[in-house]
């Protein structure tokens, strides 16, 4: 019999944190600049604001969430939300760009414990035949959070400063622990009493880091290193992964399960191919268009809130139709949004932009609550967290993939140089070269999609 009480309040608690957490991530983007000429970083620098807490959200994704399924998700879940609100004081309390930097790997790896965790508690709660309207909801509250994210940054930033986008976290992130004390006292955890394989995350998280650095340091001979070491220790990881008793990640749910391996690389496609987009608009907004930071903000709500709308719609939609079809028509619709992009110059009306992110983002709420609920209803119960965590990692690694080849195009038109009219020429054209890449990205990305087999 189903705890429809226990149902809420599971829903409502990590419904609050993954409304917070993405808030904060999209309002630092229009944030940017102002934090770029506190501490005077140049183009590059810029991209690690995001890059930092990207890389450490996916080195510790799947770790987190295989320790959630030993010693209680509702307990991972918890230090997760308090180091997050903890990192965000740091940050908005930072003298310089080290501390600044730091901060936002803690916030990273609070956000790991929370991205890894509240996908797996709903799905723990919930029965199958209700997981793609309660994940659809879920994927809303995040819609909903990166939504108002633009609009509060701008209208904090441009009113408080900078600071205050992170500061805002703290009492958030009170309300969401209180929320946890008071209402949820259940605990899952499938697995309690296995041991932990540290060696295989140590192995796990060194290799992730080697990847995502070599990749960001690209062109350079340092970046191409870092990928060659990353790649020779792949198959390493993966057969001691296959020879554990207790791996943190389950091989044979990539070797025996096509829906699932494929349904987590069209989840790792889509996001490389749309993350970056937010980023690059709000310095084009602020920086060819001279927009306010508030008015920034107001441009880039246009695309989470058509999310927000629709993705529990697309849910509902996927416990009824074939989960296959509704994601890969959304990746379609990206796509088609990317294609518009291409275009984008410097005349180019609000009109224009606001359409290409109304495509874009019905597409990605078609696309993520089909996937996220194909992904979860492909494996058993025991392996909700690893599943989750995986989901979560493709997830980090594409939008870490997406500021890479952001921060790469930069590299190689603009330099290591602050962005300035003199340059807003070379701007424009590694803007250009950016959703050109993103656009075939997204394109390869549909055929993924098709290729993960039927669910029903």
């Amino acid at each position: 019999m189903e705890d429809r009480s226990l149902q809420r309040t599971a829903l409502l608690v990590t419904t609050l944190d993954s409304f917070l957490t993405p808030m904060m991530g999209s309002a630092v983007v229009v944030a940017l600049p102002s934090i770029a000429k506190d501490f005077a970083m140049n183009a590059v620098q810029m991209g690690w604001v995001a890059s930092a807490y990207l890389l450490a959200a996916a080195a510790f994704l799947l770790p987190f969430g295989r320790l959630a399924d030993i010693h209680g998700r509702k307990k991972v879940f918890t230090i997760g939300t308090l180091l997050f609100g903890i990192a965000s004081l740091m940050a908005g309390l930072a003298p310089n760009a080290s501390i600044f930097l730091f901060a936002r790997v803690l916030q990273g790896m609070g956000g790991a414990m929370v991205f890894g965790t509240s996908v797996a508690i709903l799905t723990s709660v919930f029965p199958p035949h209700r997981r793609g309207w309660v994940l659809g909801i879920n994927v809303a509250a995040t819609y909903s959070g990166l939504s108002l994210g633009p609009f509060i940054g701008g209208m904090l930033t441009q009113s408080f400063g900078w600071r205050s986008v992170f500061l805002i976290n703290v009492p958030l992130g009170l309300l969401v622990l209180t929320a946890l004390w008071l209402k949820m006292r259940q605990e899952w955890a499938e697995c309690r009493g296995e041991p932990f394989d540290w060696k295989g995350s140590l192995g796990y998280s060194l290799m992730l880091i080697a990847f995502m650095l070599g990749f960001t340091w690209l062109p350079g001979w340092r970046g191409g290193a870092m990928l060659l070491a990353a790649a020779a220790a792949f198959p390493l990881f993966m057969r001691w992964e296959t020879r554990s008793a207790h791996p943190i990640f389950q091989a044979r749910l990539v070797r025996g399960n096509t829906v699932f391996a494929f349904s987590n690389l069209a989840a790792l496609v889509n996001y490389s191919a749309t993350f970056a987009i937010s980023f690059l608009l709000s310095l084009y907004l602020q920086y060819i268009k001279g927009f306010t930071p508030r008015t920034a903000g107001l441009v880039l709500i246009a695309q989470p809130v058509v999310m927000a709308i629709f993705s529990p719609l697309a849910g509902r939609l996927s416990d009824r139709l074939e989960p296959r079809v509704v994601a890969s028509l959304g990746m379609g619709f990206c796509a088609a949004g990317l294609f518009a992009f291409v275009w984008l110059g410097q005349a180019s009306g609000l009109g224009f932009i606001v359409a290409a992110l109304v495509l874009v983002g019905f597409g990605f709420a078609l696309f993520s609550s089909p996937n996220t609920n194909a992904i979860m209803g492909s494996v058993e119960k025991k392996y909700y967290g690893v599943a989750a965590s995986t989901l979560g990692t493709m997830r980090i690694v594409g939008q870490m993939l997406s500021m890479g080849i952001a921060t790469l195009v930069f590299s190689i038109f603009i330099g290591k140089v602050r962005i300035t009219p003199a340059n807003f020429p070379l701007f424009l054209a590694s803007m250009k070269v950016s959703f050109v890449i993103f656009f075939l990205l997204c394109g390869c990305g549909v055929f993924f999609s098709l290729a993960r087999g039927r669910m029903r």
